[in-house]
């Protein structure tokens, strides 16, 4: 590569929670630069979460992690050129690129989602998501099911 890598940039701890990772999903969910809003919609979900689960031993944000781990991919699939053929190739994903999507993953499909304010529709989808189902894990098994199909073609990694 001619170019370097550019630096990484230091996230901060958001304000309530103290978590970088809460920051990161927060500047996934943010539009138009629009942080504070952004910053509501979550810690609204999260305080959702909280009411809707009540008689579960975990705090929010523990189940917020929950479920970001449960839709977290291990292997996706990528294209690669063998001799005029295409080929689905199943790589493992990089930890930083693994978060990256099941946060982008969360954030898509909780805006499909229907309801009425996008608090709800998040925090439903974060439920979800903390049992197993939903359209973001469906996402995840989807991935897991094309890796799984195209295994054999596991030696053209690069």
């Amino acid at each position: 590569m001619r170019k370097t890598k550019p630096k990484k940039r230091i996230l901060l701890p958001d304000p309530k929670f103290h978590d970088v990772l809460v920051t990161r999903f927060v500047n996934n969910l943010m539009l138009q630069g629009k942080k504070s809003i952004a910053y509501s919609i979550f810690y609204d979900a999260i305080d959702m979460i909280g009411e809707k689960m009540k008689d579960s031993d975990k705090a929010p944000l523990d189940i917020w992690k929950k479920a970001m781990e449960n839709i977290t991919p291990q292997v996706e699939v990528k294209s690669r050129r063998v001799g005029g053929a295409n080929f689905q190739v199943p790589t493992e994903v990089r930890p930083e690129r693994k978060i990256s999507i099941s946060m982008k993953n969360m954030v898509l499909y909780a805006r499909k989602r229907s309801g009425h304010s996008m608090a709800e529709k998040l925090a439903a989808e974060i439920m979800a998501a903390y049992n197993n189902e939903g359209a973001a894990f469906k996402r995840k098994e989807d991935m897991h099911k094309m890796a799984e199909a195209n295994k054999a073609f596991a030696h053209f990694r690069f």
